[in-house]
């Protein structure tokens, strides 16, 4: 297990992870034994076990994360995702170009949230999307024509290996290799 990461379950989870433990070391299993055991560190383990001297099983149960709640709930933030991938003239957006700015304006509409747009990409990366560029390309362009144009015109004036050549440095003159001696 990595340093400084948290064990994935969910909080009932590691509240058992850390009953388990207890238990492991009240059948006089070492520290080290139980932390292997756990998958955890021993000093996990060494902590669990001061809590639980000082507070018994109570001390075990799962904290509520620090830090600001979400202000979407999850069904909101899946509402959220069913809207984004209607795409944006189906919010009514004359470009199908989702923005940062226009993802705001969607929540606000919808759930009456409003988020700066510059925490909307944190949102975003939250739900698992990313950065897309837009393929630039002109409204009016013609597939037909290009590819006629490219197999037609493009091999007639493109550069072929005969009329290219390097460049001489200046003030050197060539010397034809016949002339050249051994």
């Amino acid at each position: 297990m990595l340093l400084g990461m948290r064990p994935q379950g969910t909080a009932q989870q590691l509240e058992r992870r850390r009953r388990q433990a207890i238990r492991l070391l009240k059948a006089g299993k070492t520290l080290s034994a139980v932390a292997r055991a756990l998958s955890a560190s021993v000093s996990s383990v060494f902590r669990w076990y001061q809590t639980y001297r000082k507070k018994g099983l109570r001390g075990l149960r799962p904290h509520p994360a620090p830090g600001r709640p979400p202000k979407l709930s999850d069904a909101q933030k899946r509402q959220l995702v069913k809207v984004l991938l209607r795409g944006p003239l189906a919010a009514g957006y004359r470009t199908d170009l989702w923005t940062l700015q226009r993802v705001a304006e969607v929540i606000d509409r919808k759930f009456g949230i409003q988020y700066h747009p510059c925490h909307v990409w944190k949102l975003l990366t939250g739900l698992g999307w990313s950065c897309q560029k837009p393929e630039r390309r002109a409204l009016q362009r013609d597939e037909a024509a290009i590819a006629r144009w490219k197999q037609t015109e493009w091999p007639r004036i493109k550069k072929t290996a005969r009329t290219w050549g390097p460049s001489r440095l200046p003030g050197r003159k060539r010397v034809p290799a016949h002339s050249q001696r051994p």
